[in-house]
């Protein structure tokens, strides 16, 4: 399980830093085209956009498997013994796998189905809606497994 963990990880921080470097790119095109070339592109705003939906939820799922690097108020955390906090812990590990399964998993995935079933496709780059959003069942499974992985991590099992 730690070998796919850091390989699923690395796959997760490159493809970030890749989807931030085309992000980058395309909105100094965007600037560039505007006000050197006097006429922008009219598929920068809408790669720009899937771009931060796809940035946003897949680093959500990254932070997930990152349990130091998470932002979280853990003073009232802090004051539980010890085996409280570990059991405190699992529980809202089992949350955030639930909410994974219920929202990201379930709800996106209806959601994808829905949008490639009715063929809807982006104005700009004729993709269709369904791959955008195909993001959000990904990283519900990703999250469950940083879950499972972070409760066998800290041998709440």
């Amino acid at each position: 399980m730690e070998k796919i963990y850091n390989i699923l990880n690395s796959c997760i921080e490159y493809l970030l830093v890749t989807i931030f470097g085309l992000l980058v790119v395309d909105v100094v095109w965007q600037v560039v085209s505007r006000y050197v070339v006097g006429q922008s592109s009219s598929f920068t705003e809408e790669f720009a956009r899937f771009s931060l939906i796809w940035l946003t939820v897949l680093g959500a799922a990254y932070i997930n498997g990152q349990k130091e690097g998470h932002l979280s108020m853990d003073f009232l955390l802090s004051k539980l013994s010890e085996e409280k906090r570990k059991n405190r812990q699992k529980v809202i590990q089992v949350f955030m796998a639930l909410f994974a399964l219920i929202i990201m998993i379930i709800g996106g995935g209806n959601l994808v189905y829905t949008t490639l079933r009715l063929g809807q496709t982006s104005s700009a780059l004729h993709v269709p809606l369904g791959y955008v959003y195909a993001i959000v069942p990904i990283c519900g499974f990703i999250i469950i497994f940083f879950s499972i992985y972070n409760i066998k991590k800290q041998n709440f099992l």
